[in-house]
Order: C-alpha cells, then sequence, then structure tokens
C-alpha cells in the first residue's frame, strides 16, 4: 500500500472529505447532507447532530432538531442494524431492500426474547394504534401502553418488540421533546405518517434490482474512492448484491462511476475523480494551512469504509481503556487524536488529546474548529 504521506493517499482522503461534504461544496442543509450519504449512523444522537451540521455551510444542533421533528430526516434501525439518519424519500425503499434481513439477523434474539411472527403482528398493532394520528410518544410511554397489554415494558423484550416494529414499517422516530432537565428525548411516530414513499414489505425481482442499484450508487457517489467490499460491510449487504447493484447502476445512469486500481484493490469513484485519482499530483511545499476536524468516531468517514478504512491513517473506532475520549481528530483527513465534549455552567469543555504535540498552524486550526463546534451549540466552547 501506498504510503500515509504519499500524494495517492493524501488524494484518497481528500475525495473522501468532499464527496461527504466535509470539505465544499457543503450541503444546503439538513436534508440535503442525509440524502447525499443515504444514511447517516447516528446512535449518540448530540454527536450525530454535529455530524450532519458540520456538513452545511452554517449547521446549528437546532436546525439538525427542527429537521427531525418535522420529519424530513428520520432516525430508525436500518441497514447492520443499528440507529441511522434516513431522508423521508429514502426510508420507504431502503427498509423494503433491508427488513427482511434485518427480521433474519435478529432470529435469535427474537427467539430469546419471545417475539415471534404472532406476538410481533399483535405488539405492532398495539403501537400503531398508540402513535396514530400524529400522537408522538416516548419510549418511556409506550413501554407503559405495552405494559398495559401484558407485553414486556423493559428490558430486551421491549427493546425486540420495539425493533420489530420499526423493522416492520411501523414506527420511526416522531418529534424529540425536551425532559424537565432540559435533554431531547427521542419519540416514536407512526411510519406511514412520517415517510413520504411508506414501506409496503421487502422489495423482490425487478423492484429489489432497482433498490440495489440507486444504493451503490449513492454510495460510490458519496464515499468514493471505495471497495466493493467497503460497500457490502457499510449496507449489510452480501458482496454478490453489490456486485449486481453495480451492474444496475451502470444501466440507471451509464457512466455515472469509474473504477480505478491501486494498491492491489478497485476502487469505484464517481467519474470525475477517476483522472485525479490515477495520477494524483503533489502538493507543493507548505502550499495550505492545515485543516482540524472534530467528527464523532461514528461519522461516515469512518464508518463508510472496512475494507479501506485504513486510508484514514489509524484505527477508528475503538474503545479507551482510561476512559478517554474516543471522538476523532482528524489534521488534514488523517486521524491525528480523540475528543469529547462535557458540559457545565453554560460552557461547552472540548477535552482533545493529540497523538502527537499539535504545532502552532495546527493549534490555530483546532481553535478554529472548537470556535466552530460552539456555534454549532449556540455556546462558548472551550479546549480544556
Amino acid at each position: 500500500m501506498a504510503s500515509d504521506d504519499s500524494p495517492r493517499t493524501a488524494g484518497v482522503r481528500q475525495l473522501r472529505l468532499r464527496r461527504q461534504q466535509l470539505r465544499p461544496p457543503l450541503g444546503a442543509g439538513p436534508g440535503e447532507v442525509v440524502r447525499n450519504l443515504l444514511a447517516v449512523q447516528s446512535q449518540e444522537f448530540p454527536y450525530a447532530r454535529w455530524t450532519v451540521a458540520q456538513r452545511t455551510s452554517s449547521g446549528t444542533a437546532a436546525a439538525v432538531e427542527q429537521a427531525v421533528a418535522d420529519g424530513t430526516i428520520l432516525r430508525t434501525h436500518i441497514l447492520r442494524p443499528t440507529w441511522h439518519f434516513v431522508h423521508r424519500d429514502d426510508l420507504g425503499w431502503l427498509m423494503g431492500l433491508s427488513a427482511d434481513r434485518l427480521h433474519q439477523g435478529n432470529k435469535g434474539m427474537y427467539r430469546r426474547t419471545g417475539v415471534d411472527r404472532e406476538t410481533g403482528a399483535r405488539s405492532g398493532r398495539i403501537l400503531a394504534a398508540a402513535v396514530a394520528d400524529g400522537a408522538h410518544k416516548t419510549r418511556e410511554e409506550l413501554a407503559e401502553v405495552l405494559g398495559q397489554a401484558g407485553f414486556p415494558s423493559k428490558g430486551l423484550g421491549f427493546i425486540y418488540h420495539l425493533m420489530h416494529a420499526e423493522i416492520s414499517g411501523i414506527l420511526v422516530s416522531g418529534s424529540p421533546v425536551r425532559s424537565t432537565g432540559g435533554a431531547l428525548k427521542q419519540t416514536y411516530a407512526l411510519f406511514e405518517e412520517r415517510v413520504t414513499a411508506p414501506f409496503s414489505g421487502p422489495l423482490a425481482g425487478a423492484e429489489r434490482d432497482h433498490a440495489l442499484g440507486q444504493l451503490v450508487l449513492r454510495y460510490f457517489s458519496s464515499r468514493g474512492p471505495a471497495t466493493i467490499k467497503d460497500c457490502s460491510a457499510w449496507s449489510g449487504l452480501p458482496m454478490k448484491d453489490v456486485k449486481l447493484g453495480l451492474n444496475v447502476a451502470a444501466e440507471l445512469s451509464p457512466g455515472t462511476l469509474a473504477t480505478v486500481s491501486f494498491d492491489d484493490l478497485d476502487f469505484y469513484v464517481a467519474s470525475p475523480d477517476a483522472e485525479a485519482l490515477e495520477a494524483p499530483a503533489c502538493p507543493a511545499a507548505g502550499s495550505a494551512l492545515p485543516r482540524v476536524d472534530l467528527i464523532q468516531c461514528f461519522d461516515e468517514y469512518v464508518m463508510g469504509y472496512s475494507q479501506s478504512r485504513r486510508y484514514l491513517g489509524g484505527t477508528a473506532p475503538y474503545l479507551p481503556e482510561d476512559n478517554g475520549p474516543m471522538h476523532v481528530v482528524l489534521v488534514d483527513g488523517r486521524l491525528a487524536g480523540w475528543w469529547r465534549h462535557s458540559f457545565a455552567g453554560g460552557t461547552c469543555g472540548l477535552e482533545v488529546r493529540m497523538n502527537k504535540p499539535a504545532n502552532p498552524e495546527e493549534q490555530r486550526a483546532l481553535d478554529a474548529e472548537a470556535e466552530r463546534y460552539g456555534r454549532f451549540l449556540g455556546m462558548e466552547a472551550k479546549l480544556v
């Protein structure tokens, strides 16, 4: 493989940063960012807001929260599965492509928690009635509803009844509400009331092939250069489905994607990027100031890849052994440290641990990124 400092390796990072809108052209708003990325991993909601907002020109936490509240972007279990943001226009067909595989993957836990076809259908009807007509409810409220009907109201049994309803196209995220302490709490809504094209069951035949083509086209257009194995790991689809999707994509949108081979791998990229990747230019010495990005550990710049994640220049995500920060500091797209936030007295403290001491230019770039994070939150942010 090319070294971490080679023009080609730097070129991979720069193309990924731009295609993922961590570099201009940025998204016009949260909806456009999520539409571009198709699905954005979001299990830690406070940090996931930043994932979306930092890809817009003037992104704030409030703007992302409003997009979730009005249903432009929805948060649900999909793909591997884990929590993801998905645009309301895409969730119906994406769930149609994913649902059968997700249910199959959950079969062991369904057996363990007593969620079979009959009980899942019954609890699904109860949950649907509870949130119908815009009556969005928190997890605690739905626990009470299921408990009164004789279903589990806590533990894994409750969690898997909720997940079964999500994957079955019954529940999806509703408008968040604030607790008495001011924290945002997730609510659930009726899937068909929030999604542009409602889910009608697993896709098959030509409809499924078309969906595979769309997924593959959107993945490589927003995350290239990437490999078939990268796409397979990200989507949870077998590699044969990704290959079929590439064939369909070539018919749906001829010439949109190109293939470039290096480091003994075939990479798929948006066609305009192929030439730059085949013959990467060496940047002039001292031609640009460093750029620092604070990204969450589950950001798509990390989680969008598996086989070729090494171009990040380090190993992420990881679980720190000393309770240290686990979110990712990038310097010019390369992993350079770790960070996390904390709050006290109306101020955000940013704890940052660099892999090596920052030079003066990197420190100025880090200070600028901290200021940007403060603007996102609407409060002062200080490095601690």
